[in-house]
């Protein structure tokens, strides 16, 4: 059989099972509006970006919860200003019934704000135990970072794997985006050796318009070459158009291997809209049928 004829139904039931989705804390009244596209017990990740307020984030979280989703906030250690400033949060997460799960990342800050240089020295803070958090989201980088070496990125997810486990927690780890599945399925490989077992959430663009997503790519060191551009499916000679990631998909699923890769699912970034990414995935997981 032609494994490109079955690579569907392998991303539709190995890797499109419990899915996850991200939007920031302005996007309440477009998780409303998609709701209905999403199934119940969603994961759902608000993001900590600058200009938003813990009360916007903490809204999100409970808006989230509300609508029958799992609410995974994300805590940025570098934007954080003070100890007591997460503490609030944490406190507010918690009062909410939302803290079980959380997502934690160094952030974007060259320089930190306050006493936090890195997700890991949140997590090893003490307080997301004390404020019930039971569940830990760390970040993957399967083609490197503009600002970080590729050692240090690896020390850093070893190191955190290893603080989990040692830790009260469960936990998995999310990926950086990208158009080609090799270099993410090599990564993947590369994790299993270090000895890092945590579930991996593979990060996929939603259909979005092209000149965004490059916009995207560019901004967060992701490759954009002709090459990946036209195995992806758009060129870099005409952003007008749109793009969503069947083919990439296609490729992870066809050589997506557990033994090798260990548990693998799947999370959007929602670039072109919850609604339009939720329908999406929907109409895939039917054709995978």
């Amino acid at each position: 059989m032609n494994p490109a004829a079955t690579a569907p139904a392998a991303v539709g039931t190995a890797l499109l099972d419990d899915f996850s989705l991200e939007m920031t804390g302005k996007d309440v009244p477009a998780l409303e509006e998609a709701g209905g596209s999403i199934p119940r017990g969603t994961r759902i990740n608000v993001t900590f970006l600058a200009g938003e307020d813990h009360a916007t984030r903490l809204a999100a979280a409970r808006a989230v919860r509300r609508l029958g989703f799992v609410p995974v906030p994300h805590i940025s250690a570098r934007r954080l200003p003070s100890r007591a400033a997460l503490e609030e949060f944490l406190a507010g997460l918690a009062a909410d019934g939302t803290a079980d799960d959380v997502f934690v990342v160094g952030g974007d800050p060259a320089r930190p704000e306050g006493p936090y240089e890195d997700a890991l020295a949140v997590i090893r803070s003490g307080l997301l135990e004390r404020h019930g958090v039971r569940h830990i989201g760390i970040s993957g980088y399967p083609e490197g970072h503009p600002a970080i070496s590729g050692p240090a990125l690896w020390s850093a997810l070893t190191d955190k794997a290893a603080a989990i486990g040692a830790g009260p927690f469960t936990g998995d780890v999310i990926t950086q985006f990208g158009f080609d599945a090799e270099p993410v399925l090599d990564w993947l490989a590369a994790v299993r050796a270090r000895g890092v077992d945590l579930p991996v959430r593979i990060g996929v663009p939603g259909p979005a318009g092209v000149r965004r997503l490059v916009g995207y790519a560019t901004r967060f060191g992701v490759g954009t070459s002709a090459s990946v551009a036209r195995k992806y499916g758009f060129s870099l000679t005409n952003l007008l158009g749109t793009a969503g990631p069947d083919r990439f998909l296609h490729a992870l699923g066809e050589r997506y291997d557990p033994a090798r890769h260990g548990v693998v699912k799947v999370h959007f970034y929602t670039f072109g809209g919850l609604r339009t990414t939720a329908q999406w995935v929907g109409a895939f997981r039917e054709r995978a049928r």
